[in-house]
């Protein structure tokens, strides 16, 4: 990082109200151990041959293995109607498979539609200085987002192609095993927790999700036309950095 990425990593901070910087890396600190997790049930049935004892007929992947069995299953996805309607590819999910905080997202916008990555444009550059503002970096954490296709003209995701496609992000999460989902903007929070109170009213507080604590907090998208609410982001953050120690 060189003087000027310096300079701008410390003003998006200030914006933030980031009052101090600690370099203690504790609370960021992982079990080297590595987990090795059962497939979800519809992917992980093997055929055995008769003299395999039938004990062995869960496998135990790692979770690398186990995402990859999962974006497999999805393949080049025809299940709902967006694929009739100019999405380029699937969009699965990217970062640490072993992650401690996940970040979940409404859908696939136009850059994140062609570089098949989540998270990669304005929005995207955003949520990465928010993450390194907790002192984590990207490659740190796990994204996705509840729909893995691009909706025409980035309208909402419509209630068939969420029934449709969330019960692969339910993988993803159950995989990963986070402590922490960060529900980013309105429609990934009332999707993730099934209600329509406003974000505004969701977030600010911890809900228990899936074996995880889930946190609502505005989306990045949103701070770029609203840059007052960095701060309330901030504190958001703050509290997924606290719930991390625990």
């Amino acid at each position: 990082m060189d003087r000027d990425d310096i300079i701008e990593h410390l003003k998006f901070a200030k914006e933030l109200g980031v009052g101090g910087v600690s370099t203690d890396p504790s609370w960021r600190k992982r079990d080297p151990d590595v987990r090795s997790v059962p497939l979800p049930e519809d992917v992980r049935s093997v055929p055995l041959q008769p003299d395999v004892d039938a004990s062995a007929k869960t496998i135990l992947l790692t979770p690398v293995d186990a995402l990859a069995a999962v974006r497999a299953d999805i393949g080049d996805c025809t299940r709902c109607k967006l694929h009739t309607q100019g999405r380029t590819q699937v969009v699965f999910g990217v970062g640490n498979p072993q992650a401690d905080l996940m970040f979940v997202g409404e859908a696939p916008g136009a850059d994140e539609d062609v570089q098949g990555v989540p998270f990669v444009g304005r929005a995207g550059q955003l949520l990465t200085k928010i993450i390194e503002a907790i002192g984590m970096k990207r490659e740190d954490v796990y994204i996705a987002n509840v729909i893995k296709c691009r909706p025409p003209q980035n309208r909402n995701p419509e209630p068939d192609e969420v029934e449709t496609c969330e019960p692969f992000l339910f993988k993803q999460i159950d995989i990963i095993k986070p402590k922490v989902v960060v529900a980013l903007g309105k429609f990934g929070a009332q999707t993730l927790l099934r209600t329509l109170e406003p974000i505004s009213k969701l977030r600010g507080r911890v809900f228990d999700y899936r074996g995880a604590k889930l946190i609502p907090t505005f989306h990045p998208a949103y701070l770029l036309r609203n840059p007052s609410s960095k701060r309330e982001v901030w504190e958001d953050m703050k509290l997924v950095r606290k719930l991390l120690t625990e």
